[in-house]
């Protein structure tokens, strides 16, 4: 495959008999794209394993159509924090040393110790989705357990600020009596990690979890199974990888070929409409549409170029609905906006 594109990248790690320990496999196409969307990646290593018993590994990422895109994949001989290490120095190699920002995980010590050593600088996330999954194997011997799961899910998702997730876990360990449950503990102690309110600070590219790399399972399946050998699984990839850039180049055409009318009169969405793909320009005029809900209850200038404004917006919480003011400081000198609420 080097042969045929010199841009296709592969690195092999052999035992003392010099049979396949671990691979790492990357195609021109995978590189490139990294390059313009590889801010953001999540890693997953819980697809199948083959007919020899080695987990397949991907590193995914999304591009502007907001589809999954694969920035490489490979196949592993175990899951401790040497061979994350290795798998992670290969695709720093492969992606001409261009480090993500942020990476999503699962909760794997051995992959969080890997990251550290090879992508010391990025942001590393807990997949919040495999968290959450987890809820009714730890919390469900407690007789409140609907109470506790309904209140656990509005302390994580409602909380804006860290301050106010702290207060309102204290009050809901304290309610249900779980001070003894060492698994709360745990995702309390590391909440910097998992929680939306301490981590959107952070560009994320609209993803919390590796549930992209899990869509890009599904992109995999009807390809390659459990029985799979490793030559079957290379030539396999590449069909796969054909259907994968039919569709983006479906999306592309349509966003060159077709036209999404403007549903305001504000400039700035004649601006996004002509340089956003349509799948962007779509999620731009949901949160047009969601400007909607918010008021603006008072201005004051703060200094010469800045000013503070109270912006009130209508959320529903539940099944009720009720308001939540911000409060937005503009420095017009520096172009720059920060909030609090």
């Amino acid at each position: 495959m080097q042969v045929e594109n010199s841009d296709f990248f592969y690195a092999m790690d052999l035992d003392d008999e010099s049979r396949i320990k671990n691979l790492f496999l990357a195609d021109a196409r995978s590189r490139a794209e990294c390059k313009e969307f590889g801010d953001v990646v999540t890693f997953d290593t819980t697809y199948l394993t083959n007919k020899y018993d080695m987990p397949f590994v991907s590193f995914v990422g999304v591009n502007h159509h907001g589809q999954s895109t694969l920035f490489g994949y490979g196949l592993i001989s175990n899951e401790d924090t040497e061979i994350f290490k290795w798998l992670f120095q290969c695709w720093l190699s492969c992606m001409y040393n261009h480090t993500p920002n942020a990476i999503i995980t699962d909760q794997d010590k051995a992959m969080q110790n890997a990251i550290k050593m090879v992508f010391p600088h990025a942001r590393h996330r807990w997949c919040l989705w495999h968290i959450m999954k987890k809820v009714p194997e730890k919390l469900k011997s407690y007789k409140q357990y609907v109470s506790i799961k309904f209140a656990l899910h509005n302390i994580i998702y409602d909380s804006l600020l860290q301050i106010e997730l702290e207060d309102s876990w204290s009050r809901f360990i304290a309610m249900y009596s779980l001070q003894a449950n060492d698994w709360l503990s745990g995702l309390y102690n590391e909440r910097q990690r998992w929680v939306p309110a301490f981590v959107k600070d952070t560009f994320w590219a609209g993803m919390s979890t590796t549930q992209r790399c899990e869509s890009m399972d599904a992109f995999f399946d009807g390809h390659m199974n459990s029985n799979t050998s490793v030559k079957q699984f290379v030539e396999q990839y590449d069909n796969a990888l054909r259907d994968k850039v039919e569709k983006e180049n479906h999306e592309d055409f349509i966003s060159f070929n077709s036209w999404i009318p403007c549903i305001s009169r504000y400039d700035i969405e004649k601006q996004y409409q002509s340089v956003y793909t349509t799948a962007k320009f779509n999620e731009f005029q949901q949160e047009l549409v969601r400007k909607n809900y918010c008021e603006l209850s008072s201005n004051k200038k703060v200094a010469v170029n800045s000013c503070e404004l109270v912006v009130d917006e209508d959320v529903m919480i539940g099944q009720s609905s009720q308001y939540i003011f911000f409060i937005v400081h503009f420095n017009e000198e520096k172009s720059k906006v920060t909030c609090n609420c």
